[in-house]
């Protein structure tokens, strides 16, 4: 056998390489005219392509070696064995991707309805990182949308106690009105009367304002230091007037001699609310009780105590849910 001298050997490159250029040509002519196409004719193509290739090539080659009719023909047979194999195996390959891919579109497809779906194992691992995702911001999803079900359900009982508060003091001025008009209503009572209704519907209007500092953030503290006797007296005056209507007596035990830094406003607010809240639920003829004692040096424990019904166990994660009652 003589030795491939060097023109021999650029020719062979040559025509393997214009061979191979023009059956790339061709298969990307027929993925751009086919580029509405599924992903199985793709895969094919890529596959005859990649074996015909190598195909032309080769017998490029072989007729330019001047092989006999028998060796050139046993040639043709095996090449066209190979590229049999290629389009079952390009036809395989593409009828597994196209497999996870109708998962990946059911998965995307009960995403929207509202499910939550598990990553699955497809055996491509990009289709298996893309349905861990997947799974992923379907588990987001779920709980952005509990979360704002949660919310509006927030929203709807926080309107409808505002509505229930506010018709309270609006019932109580329609009733001091019409007895009014009737000559009925005592004239040296009736200020005090609207007055005590209108104080009732602006105590609101602060809660309400208080409330939306909250929840946006903007509410800041000014803390300076109190006598806690100091605070705890105002809001005791505050609600003497309700205690007095329900018969309950608040006692206070150990408020004096205590200092403390905090807001009085808002403090003064936090004790009303609990006063106002036992008065509410204690039994007429009861006691209340406001007492206050340090464990150590650097704490202070303030306590309202009734003989209400107390919090249910299954309501306890609820206390500080907006409108709750």
């Amino acid at each position: 056998m003589m030795p491939l001298g060097v023109a021999d050997v650029l020719l062979i490159l040559l025509t393997a390489l214009v061979c191979a250029a023009v059956v790339a040509c061709a298969a990307l002519l027929v993925l751009r005219r086919a580029r509405r196409a599924g992903l199985t004719l793709r895969l094919m193509v890529v596959g005859v392509a990649s074996v015909l290739a190598l195909a032309t090539g080769v017998l490029a080659i072989s007729a330019e070696m001047y092989l006999s009719a028998h060796d050139f023909t046993v040639l043709v047979w095996v090449l066209g064995a190979a590229l049999l194999c290629a389009l079952a195996t390009a036809w395989i390959t593409a009828r597994a991707a196209r497999s996870s891919v109708r998962g990946l579109a059911d998965a995307v497809r009960r995403v929207g309805e509202g499910d939550v779906v598990d990553g699955g194992s497809s055996g491509w691992r990009e289709f298996d990182e893309l349905s861990a995702e997947l799974a992923e911001v379907s588990a987001k999803l779920s709980e952005a949308r509990a979360d704002l079900e949660r919310l509006d359900s927030d929203r709807r009982r926080f309107l409808a106690w505002i509505s229930h508060d506010l018709r309270t003091p609006l019932t109580a001025i329609r009733a001091l009105a019409e007895s009014a008009e009737a000559g009925l209503a005592d004239p040296e009572a009736f200020p005090g009367q609207v007055r005590a209704q209108v104080e009732t519907m602006g105590r609101m209007v602060d809660d309400l304002f208080e409330l939306s500092r909250i929840t946006s953030g903007s509410l800041r503290l000014r803390a300076e230091q109190v006598e806690l006797l100091d605070v705890v007296s105002d809001a005791v005056a505050d609600v003497s007037a309700a205690a007095g209507e329900h018969r309950v007596r608040i006692v206070q035990q150990g408020i004096d001699g205590h200092v403390l830094w905090a807001d009085p406003h808002q403090l003064t607010r936090v004790i009303v609310n609990l006063l106002t809240n036992a008065v509410r639920h204690a039994p007429e003829g009861s006691e209340i009780l406001v007492f206050a004692e340090s464990p150590s040096p650097h704490r202070l424990v303030l306590a309202v105590l009734d003989h209400g019904s107390g919090v249910a166990v299954e309501d306890l994660d609820r206390m500080f849910e907006v409108g709750w009652q």
